[in-house]
């Protein structure tokens, strides 16, 4: 069985949400309704609680403004841990690349993404598929949040010294990796994802505590220095365009300490000095 996860704003699931998961899944499951309408609960405290409901030998924890496009895309989820027993989780975007630097997992070269969704964003609505070899599941190393299935292990719980409603997801990837198993993202489970997260002080402070915390994890990530140096001028945008140049200087000079490559810390400095300028 399948346990569905919500964490939700609202007391009651739409129906055709709900009509969507009966009409596609194809297999047995149960739908986990934490109702978070009051705010009473991070999303680390209730996807937790959601487990300790849960039933189901796969945990399938998803965002309430999705819609399944794959009939019986339950057996298929069943059948890719089967046949792939050294995943513990699978999701439908993700990346092969985790650098040191506080980011979000898609601020990498789109060379090092995989994605298979319908993302509506900006009013646009476009459908996204990269990434993928002649594999249906491409191993990656974070997901991303609006569906992560995972397998039941009592090792696997969301960090509850995180707070607020961002990064569960790269932490439940780290979570994953440090107990030595897989994680994939598949091309053969497509939804349609109605919304598209916003990049707020909340976020940025988010990713800050994560990396804070899970710092020499991601140095075990072998990041190159051009993927390091990628992601941290992405950290250099977030810091100018989240908290503005003054607000933000502070966290620009913390550039610095999340790599002891001169080479990298030499071309960070250089994009810092431009754009102060």
């Amino acid at each position: 069985m399948i346990s569905l996860i919500i964490c939700s704003r609202t007391k009651v699931l739409s129906e055709e949400f709900t009509q969507n998961i009966s009409d596609t899944i194809g297999n047995q499951y149960e739908l986990i309704l934490i109702d978070n309408s009051e705010s009473s609960y991070s999303i680390f405290e209730a996807y937790n609680l959601g487990i300790q409901k849960s039933k189901g030998d796969l945990l399938c924890f998803i965002h309430d403004d999705i819609l399944f496009h794959t009939k019986e895309w339950g057996k298929i989820l069943e059948s890719e841990f089967k046949e792939n027993p050294n995943f513990a989780l699978i999701g439908i975007a993700g990346a092969k690349v985790k650098t040191q630097y506080p980011t979000g997992w898609w601020d990498c070269e789109n060379k090092y993404k995989v994605v298979n969704i319908i993302q509506h964003e900006k009013g646009k609505v476009e459908k996204q598929f990269f990434g993928f070899t002649n594999d249906n599941l491409q191993e990656v190393l974070v997901i991303d949040g609006v569906f992560m299935a995972l397998k039941r292990d009592n090792n696997f719980l969301f960090d509850t010294d995180l707070t607020g409603f961002h990064n569960y997801d790269l932490s439940l990837s780290c979570n994953v990796k440090t107990k030595g198993k897989k994680i994939g993202v598949t091309k053969k489970i497509l939804i349609e994802h109605f919304s598209i997260g916003t990049l707020n002080k909340d976020w940025f402070f988010s990713i800050m505590s994560f990396h804070n915390k899970y710092q020499k994890s991601l140095r075990n990530n072998n990041s190159t220095s051009e993927q390091e140096i990628f992601a941290g001028k992405k950290y250099i945008d977030h810091c100018i365009y989240i908290l503005g140049k003054k607000k933000g200087l502070i966290y620009l000079l913390s550039v610095f300490k999340f790599s002891i490559s001169i080479k990298v810390n030499f071309m960070l400095g250089k994009d810092i000095l431009s754009r102060l300028i």
